[in-house]
């Protein structure tokens, strides 16, 4: 009778060993952002955190640092990550079949909201005389690191202005947080970045070199933004970084979480509702975020919206 009551124990405790896993489990929900000193790390970052302080009975959420829009919008695609932040422009791009993917549409990308907007970025010090796109001929100039979305912007802007970085001027291809360095060490002349404001990319070096910020406000340019309504022109405000002390004209994009239409509706739903619900927790969490609002988190949003967030949208009788 003993050894059938501690069989019947045993069976029990194993039992539990088999089930409590199980009935613990949760969801491991994979988030990339960028590099880790710019604002989309941050965005993965801060989301996650959210996440896993509200719905932590259901989602562990990883944020991650990455390569960058195209590198996100690959990965989304290939199902490596459940969501992932891109520019408006990047991700307009990747559901049409151009650029990156021409030829190559990624149909199951989905847009979830927009966060803020990225300006783009050229970013000097002031000794080395570059006061304008044009004055970057002969000098040595970041570029972006292949497969980002800073990459795609200072391409466009190097075609506008008639600029060759094969030919005139000696191009690097970086990825930020070293080229923030290189800035300082001298070891660039300038660096393009594609980030809201105010970053850390940016104010960390102008601690220590005297910068400046160059306008990219041409005629061209502005016509450029005209055809592209995932662009707009706007300006970088006086006294955003140390030693800028007027205003900066230049264009932006909007960066935006994307996911894939094999994410479940439950997932999505979840995150947006978290997420809106949670609002003024988030605009605290970074000075990037601080004038989100959810009027304007649902524009620019250039692929198709997911399920799981027009579910949301609809019960809250914004669409």
């Amino acid at each position: 009778m003993v050894g059938r009551k501690w069989l019947v124990a045993l069976v029990v405790v194993l039992g539990m060993a088999v089930t409590a896993p199980h009935a613990m489990a949760k969801q491991d929900i994979l988030f990339g952002g960028a590099s880790i000193t710019g604002v989309y790390y941050q965005v993965a970052l801060q989301l996650s955190n959210m996440m896993n302080k509200h719905a932590a009975d259901k989602y562990n959420y990883i944020g991650r640092p990455t390569g960058g829009s195209v590198f996100n919008i690959n990965a989304i695609d290939r199902g490596a990550f459940d969501f992932a932040v891109a520019q408006s422009d990047r991700n307009w791009q990747g559901f049409n079949g151009a650029a990156d993917w021409e030829g190559k549409p990624v149909k199951g990308l989905r847009s979830v909201f927009s966060m803020h907007p990225e300006t783009v970025l050229l970013v000097t010090r002031k000794d080395t005389g570059i006061k304008t796109v044009m004055d970057m001929k002969g000098k040595r100039i970041n570029i972006g690191n292949p497969g980002s979305g800073q990459r795609g912007n200072a391409e466009d802007v190097l075609r506008i202005y008639g600029l060759d970085f094969n030919k005139d001027f000696s191009a690097e291809a970086l990825q930020q947080a070293e080229a923030s360095r290189a800035l300082v060490d001298q070891k660039v002349d300038a660096f393009f970045f594609t980030v809201g404001n105010p970053s850390a990319a940016v104010e960390e070096p102008a601690q220590s070199v005297e910068l400046d910020i160059v306008p990219i406000n041409s005629d061209g340019i502005k016509d450029f933004v005209a055809k592209h309504p995932y662009y707009i022109m706007t300006k970088i405000p006086a006294g955003t970084y140390k030693g800028v002390d007027k205003d900066v004209e230049t264009y932006a994009v909007t960066a935006t979480v994307i996911s894939n239409d094999s994410v479940s509706e439950e997932v999505v739903y979840d995150m947006v509702k978290t997420v809106f619900e949670n609002l003024d927790e988030l605009k605290a969490s970074h000075a990037a975020f601080r004038n989100l609002n959810p009027k304007e988190m649902l524009q620019g949003l250039s692929a198709p919206l997911h399920p799981g967030a027009i579910k949301y949208y609809k019960e809250k009788g914004w669409m």
